[in-house]
């Protein structure tokens, strides 16, 4: 460990000791309201006082003739005080106090009116002369109940005060509960070792963008290789791609790695009602950064104030704005810091700011795609380790079963087999517990309560047939692996598994296979019952997307020609690139390309009738057939490609 580092931690190390060794004032405010409650106690328990009527002092204790002393207290009390003699005497009634007290023991009572008292008192003396009483009259103030009275209604709205500005300036300026920190950068800072335990060994499958990211870390540990031949620090980094492709687990690693303070915020931390508050945030952060440089900024889902200015044309100097005004110019302006990195992550890079993407501000741009087939065997083994797995498990079986799914999908396959083995009481996940989270994650949960007619279920087996056939007797088809008529999520009522082929590249006659397969289930349909439903919804979604995106962007169709109408920076636009003339022959193209793979669907499906009728009916005995079971059915397929035999991406009906 550096000098640097120990500073730092040292300096982590004071702070903490400097906020629990900080006094808490209210500690004070609680000590003297106790101090008063106990000390009005104690008096009242010193006291040894009995509580009289002025009825029974008349009645029981004034004949006796043992009273020594009468006094009006304030005009409203009256104090009865026995002679020394006569103490005794009343003991069942008086018992001295053990803790004794400074006026003696007596007894007290109220009285209405002092005039009053003075007339029965003196009649009663003129009728025993023995007596012999008079009355003195006090004023006493208790100073201890008069403060308590004031205190503590005092201490009680402080206390409701404190309480409820916490509650609104914990709403408003965040954690530090304070109103005053509104403008105050809500980064989370990851200072010294051991404070972040993600490490690149824990990011598999993203070996491209480890080594760029590993670029910008080496730089940070060892500027003076690279400044030593005329290079600089990288500006920014921006990590790209889908949703659960591992950018904000890269970054977790880039901490872990780097050794050098690191600042995690999320875009939407900036973004307030109030204005001002963004662009408040971006300062402070950076003026954070600037005195823990070098260091790293992280800012995950930067679209949420780096979307392109001006589309907004109702607001256009809004917030948003203004925070991004001030990232510019934090970024790459007249104020711009050396030894500062910014990585930010995004899944919509089409809709950010043109200024935000140019070099000298992110200078890096890397690219995270859902891994292949070899980075998704990677994963597996990353997430597998900490399973408790049987001899059986194969992870390139796994990866070759997957296909499209990205690294959170994979964690969640694996999540899925530890608690479906679990479930079963078994002590370790086998290769059957994954088959059946494959299952879970792609088609959802299996319905097995749902109650299906025995019409309807007859439809479902000739449509997942129909799809299952279509596949089996095209070129460019998907491999077949599994079609069943089980229920499984909100509306799947049965579907068909292929493995897709991995490729970046697709032609007309694949995509045209890929129709007409999608199409086998309202085909089936027709054929057999003369009439169709609604199972086929979302093969049909799935066809028309396609079949525009062929005519309107990859120009696979004579009559619109080899034109493409996507423009992925002007999707907010109200206005088509094109005439009301082509989108009606577009439509018309569109509609034919349809139809055309429908037509031919049908002949496929009517000349292997027998081969649709038999998958049917053993679907409706089986309800799950497998590549091997339709090997035996209707034969091996044409066309076959060597593949790993297992599960892959659904066409839910």
């Amino acid at each position: 460990m550096n000098n640097n580092e120990n500073n730092q931690n040292n300096n982590k190390g004071a702070n903490e000791s400097k906020d629990n060794n900080k006094f808490n004032y209210y500690w004070i405010i609680g000590f003297i309201v106790l101090a008063l409650l106990a000390s009005t106690l104690i008096t009242q328990l010193k006291s040894n006082v009995k509580k009289i009527s002025e009825q029974e002092f008349f009645r029981e204790i004034l004949p006796t003739n043992d009273v020594s002393r009468i006094i009006v207290v304030n005009k409203e009390k009256v104090e009865v005080f026995l002679k020394e003699e006569a103490i005794s005497k009343h003991q069942d009634k008086l018992e001295e106090s053990k803790l004794g007290t400074n006026i003696g023991p007596h007894f007290y009572f109220t009285i209405n009116s002092v005039e009053n008292f003075d007339d029965e008192l003196r009649a009663q003396q003129g009728a025993n002369p023995n007596y012999n009483l008079s009355t003195d009259s006090v004023t006493r103030t208790d100073w201890r109940s008069g403060l308590l009275g004031w205190l503590l209604p005092l201490t009680i709205l402080i206390i409701v005060w404190i309480l409820i500005m916490r509650r609104v300036s914990g709403g408003v300026g965040g954690p530090g509960g304070q109103i005053f920190n509104i403008g105050k950068s809500k980064a989370t800072l990851f200072d010294g070792e051991g404070s972040v335990n993600v490490t690149f060994g824990d990011v598999a499958g993203l070996d491209e963008a480890k080594e760029e990211v590993l670029e910008v870390v080496d730089f940070l540990k060892n500027p003076q290789k690279y400044t030593s031949l005329g290079g600089k620090i990288p500006k920014g980094v921006l990590l790209i791609g889908p949703p659960g492709t591992g950018k904000t687990l890269l970054a977790k690693a880039v901490a872990g790695e780097a050794k050098v303070p690191f600042f995690s915020i999320s875009g939407s931390d900036f973004v307030e009602l109030f204005v001002g508050v963004g662009a408040s945030r971006v300062r402070d952060l950076f003026k954070q950064a600037r005195e823990k440089a070098p260091c790293i900024i992280f800012i995950d889902e930067i679209d949420a104030i780096g979307r392109a200015r001006g589309r907004n044309m109702m607001q256009g100097n809004d917030e948003r704005e203004n925070t991004l005004n001030a990232l510019l110019v934090e970024m790459d302006g007249f104020a711009s810091d050396k030894g500062v990195i910014i990585m930010a992550a995004t899944n919509r890079p089409d809709v950010l700011d043109s200024a935000l993407m140019r070099p000298g501000r992110f200078d890096r741009q890397i690219a995270i795609d859902k891994p292949d087939v070899k980075g998704r065997e990677q994963i597996f083994k990353v997430h597998l380790e900490p399973l408790k797995t049987s001899d059986n498990i194969n992870s390139a079986k796994l990866a070759a079963q997957t296909p499209g799914f990205a690294g959170a999908d994979i964690a969640n396959v694996c999540n899925e087999a530890a608690l479906i083995a679990a479930r079963r009481d078994k002590v370790a996940v086998d290769m059957g517990d994954f088959q059946e989270a494959i299952d879970r994650v792609i088609g959802g949960l299996e319905r097995k309560n749902k109650i299906i007619s025995p019409e309807e279920k007859e439809i479902i087996a000739y449509h997942e047939a129909g799809h299952a056939i279509s596949g089996w007797f095209l070129k460019y088809a998907h491999p077949l692996l599994k079609v069943t008529i089980v229920p499984r999520g909100i509306a799947a009522l049965g579907y068909a598994q292929y493995l897709p082929k991995e490729q970046y590249l697709y032609t007309t006659e694949q995509l045209l296979d890929e129709m007409c397969m999608t199409l086998g289930g309202r085909a089936a349909e027709e054929i057999i019952f003369g009439k169709i439903s609604t199972g086929a919804q979302n093969d049909l979604q799935r066809i028309t997307k396609m079949a525009y995106a062929m005519v309107t962007i990859y120009g696979m169709n004579e009559k619109v020609g080899n034109v493409s109408f996507h423009d992925p920076q002007n999707d907010y636009s109200f206005q088509k690139p094109y005439s009301d003339e082509t989108a009606k022959v577009i439509d018309e193209e569109v509609r034919s390309l349809i139809q055309k793979a429908y037509e031919r669907t049908k002949k496929l499906l009517t000349d292997k009738r027998n081969e649709l009728e038999l998958i049917a009916k053993k679907l409706l005995e089986k309800e799950i057939l497998f590549k091997d079971d339709l090997v035996k059915l209707i034969g091996k397929r044409p066309f076959e490609e060597e593949v790993i035999p297992a599960l892959s991406s659904n066409k839910p009906s």
